[in-house]
């Protein structure tokens, strides 16, 4: 056996990791589309029920703002992970572009670590901050506001797994991110 055949089996082994961890990311990451589109289309709907008990059909419901803040925060939240997976949330591609490769795969890597110590430093104090307002009540429901602070911590997981996946896949991938917006493409996009 030549090293050569040794260094292309450890080429080919190191690509698969990057594969199977931008397959987790991508899988992960359709769970969490359809939720977000779930809480948007009941966001949608809560909405229109309270424009239509305020202007049109004089009913005495009030939960339809309070339930819409927590639906419009759980959502924001959970999409966080999206752009992530897909790459999309705030780089600077001006000087990124311009790096060489190994540079650019290093920075890469640097920014998820970096984002990943932000997400689970929210993820540790929402915990905290979520299990703080289980002793309050929401205004309207009356039910402990500890249940629509847990998507701080769980958003933040969801971010911090995904930052994981996404540094798996940048670490390990055969050719490094051309820009921060690349690094995981769509099937059928490559």
């Amino acid at each position: 056996m030549s090293v050569s055949t040794d260094a292309g089996r450890g080429i080919r082994h190191m690509a698969g990791i990057a594969t199977t961890a931008k397959d987790l990311s991508l899988r992960l990451n359709w769970l969490v589309e359809r939720v977000c589109v779930a809480l948007l289309v009941i966001l949608v709907l809560d909405v229109w029920l309270g424009v239509l008990v305020r202007y049109a059909i004089p009913l005495p419901l009030t939960f339809t703002e309070e339930l819409a803040r927590y639906l419009m925060i759980w959502m924001a939240l959970l999409a966080v992970s999206s752009s992530i997976a897909h790459r999309e949330h705030i780089g600077v591609e001006f000087i990124f572009g311009r790096l060489p490769a190994r540079a650019r795969r290093w920075l890469a890597v640097a920014f998820d670590v970096i984002a990943f110590a932000f997400f689970f430093a929210l993820f540790f104090y929402g915990i905290g901050f979520a299990a703080q307002g289980f002793s309050r009540l929401t205004m309207i429901y009356a039910i402990p506001k500890g249940y629509p602070f847990m998507g701080v911590p769980l958003a933040a997981a969801m971010a911090c797994i995904q930052l994981a996946l996404i540094g798996i896949h940048d670490f390990f991938a055969e050719r490094a991110p051309e820009s921060t917006g690349a690094t995981v493409a769509i099937p059928g996009d490559e």
